[in-house]
């Protein structure tokens, strides 16, 4: 009975370990293969080039919309200085604003013409450098300067930002 069990308990071991790294190398091969397969079947369709290429931007419509243009006068704002970018401050704006209202609210645009700077202000300061070299942009930061006047105005008092002047250097 004790030759049975002593005659060589290393070669019953020697096809079990050939046999697991055999197991092995079959299990990375079909996890490659499902990594591959569900990364190839189930990852979204690329969009068409030109869709890429549009990007919609949210429009800003006015709460409300202009009786006539003979209704409203544009009343301007001082100018504004600013220097843009990280230190050294080598580039500033300047830039000059009208605020579009009613002929009857012209009066309040100046009386409330130190706020709106400072809301301007605080906007271009968020801007960078590279924002500028963006085309569409422009229509951006307008839109944005209209918010602040509304916001500083009262609601519909503003009827819209007119940039006069605009320097960047």
């Amino acid at each position: 009975m004790s030759g049975k069990d002593d005659a060589n308990p290393e070669a019953e071991a020697a096809p079990k370990s050939g046999l697991n790294m055999m197991g092995l190398m079959v299990l990375g091969l079909a996890c490659a293969t499902t990594s591959f397969a569900s990364v190839f079947f189930l990852a979204p369709s690329p969009a068409p080039a030109s869709a890429s290429t549009i990007v919609a931007e949210p429009e800003y419509t006015p709460k409300e919309k202009p009786a006539s243009a003979k209704a409203h006068t544009y009343t301007p704002v001082q100018e504004i200085l600013i220097t843009i970018g990280n230190a050294p401050a080598t580039r500033y704006l300047k830039m000059q604003v009208s605020v579009a209202t009613e002929k009857s609210a012209a009066k309040d645009v100046k009386s409330a013409e130190t706020a709106l700077i400072d809301a301007f202000l605080l906007y271009l300061r968020s801007v960078e450098v590279s924002d500028f070299e963006d085309p569409h942009f422009y229509n951006h930061m307008r839109e944005q300067l209209a918010r602040r006047a509304d916001l500083v105005l009262g609601d519909g008092v503003s009827k819209g930002v007119m940039i006069t002047e605009f320097l960047l250097r």
